[in-house]
């Protein structure tokens, strides 16, 4: 089984392949390479800082468009958005400019609104996950207020139009989005190589994915 993790300027490359190796996966190319991307058995995007400038770059790798829609949407193969990589599933993102997204889960990027003026934005830190529905990449997962934690830094979060494709959220001072999920596509707006066991845990689900 073969894992591309898409290297397109942004994320913590590194980080995630090794995070995907110690969670069982095996093959794993971080690659720009749309022929490689295009065949493999699962694809990660991650993703750091802002909406428009990922997208940009994203866009900017050529071919690369083609290789996701022809891995993901012709081909089926699992895919798993991090942080930014899951924010740019979304219809629209609002940072700094309207800025068209993939569009593969119907929504919009917004700012958090927490609702305790004593919360900054960016959330930053860790927060336990309440889960929404059941969904494989959570399955065994110690979840709720007394549950692992899972590692935040933004400032925005998806919001789908059908609340169904909301998988988990945290709470900080209401609900911010989490994990979102439709058919083989699955985004976390934490850091699972950066979470620790719940990371490394979801991050297993996913080698494990039959979608």
């Amino acid at each position: 089984m073969t894992i591309a993790v898409v290297d397109y300027g942004a994320g913590n490359l590194r980080s995630v392949e090794k995070a995907l190796a110690r969670a069982g996966g095996q093959r794993i190319s971080v690659t720009s390479d749309p022929d490689e991307i295009a065949k493999a058995d699962r694809v990660v995007l991650p993703g750091d800082g802002a909406f428009p400038d990922c997208r940009a770059a994203l866009g900017h790798v050529s071919g690369l468009g083609d290789a996701l829609d022809e891995a993901i949407r012709r081909r089926g193969q699992p895919f798993l958005g991090i942080c930014i990589g899951m924010q740019m599933l979304a219809t629209e993102g609002e940072e700094y400019e309207p800025t068209a997204g993939l569009g593969w889960i119907p929504g919009k990027v917004v700012r958090i609104e927490p609702g305790d003026a004593r919360l900054k934005v960016p959330h930053m830190g860790w927060n336990t996950l309440r889960t929404h529905r059941p969904h494989h990449l959570l399955d065994d997962l110690h979840l709720g207020p007394d549950g692992l934690h899972a590692y935040f830094l933004h400032a925005f979060h998806l919001v789908p139009d059908d609340p169904d494709d909301v998988v988990a959220a945290a709470f900080y001072g209401g609900e911010v989005t989490a994990v979102v999920a439709r058919g083989n596509v699955a985004g976390v707006q934490f850091h699972p190589e950066k979470s620790q066991k719940l990371g490394l845990a979801l991050l297993a689900n996913f080698v494990g994915w039959r979608p």
